[in-house]
C-alpha cells in the first residue's frame, strides 16, 4: 500500500435489517472523512439470489485483471430468520459482482464454500498474497471441529485469481475466543490485521510480515479500548491511515481513527465535528480508493449534485 491522497473514496455498505437495508450502496467522498449517499440514497447493486439479501460488502480492485469485484455476505436477518439460525443453519456462499469501469456490473454469481459443518460464511474481504501471485479470501464461519466442545466462529481463508475457481478451504485465524470481522491492510510490507473478538466485541490488531506466517499483537491502547464495535474497515488518507469501525451496540454507526504509524498502534480517535457519514446509516462495508476520473464517472452516473 502507498500513502495517497487519491481522487476520491467510493464506500460500498449495507444499511441494516430494514425491508431495502441489505443490499449494496455506494457513497462518496473527496477526503474520505466527509461522505455523499449517492443514488437517491437507494441501492445500487441487489442481489436476488440465495437468501436475496447482502451484507458487508467488500470492493477490490484486482491487480491481476484490473478489475472490480465486490464479495459481500449471502444473508437476509429482515427475513425474519433470526441470528441464532443465522449463524448455525445460515448460507454458505458468498456473493460476487466484477465490473471493469464501477458503473456496469455484473449479474451476481456465488461461491458456495467447502468448509466442513460452517454454520454460515460471514464478511468476507481479500487481499493479494505477493508470496502466492493470488488473492487470499478470508472470511468466518461457525464450525464445530473435531475437539470442540461447541462450535465456534473461526476465521477460513482461500486463494483466487479470478473469484471463480477458489482452492480448498483451511483455517487461517484460530483463537480461544469467537473471531469474525477481519480486515487487512499492508503498509511497507507489513500487514496489519484488524479483528472483531466476538466474545468482548472490541477489534483486536495484529502483524506480520506474510500472510501465511506468525502473526504478533499489536497493542493499539485507543482501538482495544473502544467497546460494541465491529466491521473494521482501513484504507489510506494523505499520509495517514483511517480505520473505521461500526459502533453496531449503540446504533451510532461508523467511527473513524487515524494514525500515522501503524506499527505503534497509535489510533486518534475523530470527534463528532471532524467528519460527516451521510445520512444513510452506514453498516460494515469497505472503501476504495479512486484514481483519477472515477470519481467524477462515479458521480456523474449516480451523484446528486
Amino acid at each position: 500500500m502507498t500513502k495517497q491522497k487519491g481522487a476520491g473514496y467510493l464506500f460500498v455498505h449495507f444499511t441494516g435489517e430494514s425491508p431495502e437495508g441489505e443490499q449494496i450502496y455506494f457513497s462518496l467522498s473527496q477526503d474520505g472523512l466527509h461522505w455523499q449517499d449517492i443514488n437517491e440514497k437507494k441501492p445500487v447493486l441487489r442481489s436476488k439470489i440465495g437468501e436475496k439479501g447482502v451484507r458487508d460488502p467488500y470492493i477490490v480492485r484486482s491487480r491481476l485483471d484490473g478489475c472490480f469485484y465486490i464479495i459481500a455476505t449471502d444473508l437476509r436477518i429482515a427475513s425474519g430468520k433470526g441470528w441464532e439460525v443465522a449463524q448455525y443453519e445460515g448460507s454458505t456462499q458468498m456473493i460476487i459482482w466484477r465490473s471493469e469501469d464501477l458503473i456496469h456490473w455484473s449479474e451476481p454469481w456465488t461461491y458456495q464454500v467447502d468448509v466442513q459443518g460452517a454454520g454460515c460464511v460471514w464478511a468476507p474481504e481479500t487481499i493479494y498474497d505477493p508470496e502466492e501471485g493470488a488473492y487470499l479470501v478470508f472470511w468466518a464461519s461457525m464450525v464445530r471441529e473435531p475437539g470442540d466442545e461447541e462450535a465456534k466462529q473461526r476465521i477460513y481463508c482461500s486463494y483466487t485469481r479470478d473469484f471463480k475457481d477458489f482452492t480448498p478451504s483451511k483455517t487461517y485465524i484460530e483463537r480461544d475466543h469467537h473471531v469474525i470481522d477481519t480486515t487487512i491492510i499492508e503498509e511497507n510490507g507489513t500487514f496489519y490485521r484488524f479483528s472483531k473478538n466476538e466474545t468482548t466485541k472490541n477489534i483486536r490488531m495484529d502483524c506480520g510480515k506474510y500472510l501465511q506466517g506468525e502473526f504478533t499483537e499489536v497493542a493499539a491502547e485507543n482501538l482495544n479500548a473502544l467497546e460494541g464495535v465491529e466491521g473494521p474497515a482501513a484504507f489510506p488518507i494523505k499520509e495517514e491511515v483511517c480505520l473505521m469501525v461500526d459502533r453496531f451496540a449503540e446504533g451510532l454507526g461508523y467511527l473513524p481513527l487515524l494514525t500515522s504509524n501503524l506499527e505503534k498502534g497509535d489510533f486518534q480517535v475523530l470527534d463528532s465535528g471532524s467528519y460527516d457519514m451521510g445520512e444513510n446509516q452506514k453498516r460494515h462495508g469497505s472503501v476504495l480508493v479512486l484514481e483519477e476520473g472515477e470519481y467524477q464517472r462515479l458521480m456523474e452516473r449516480w451523484g446528486e449534485e
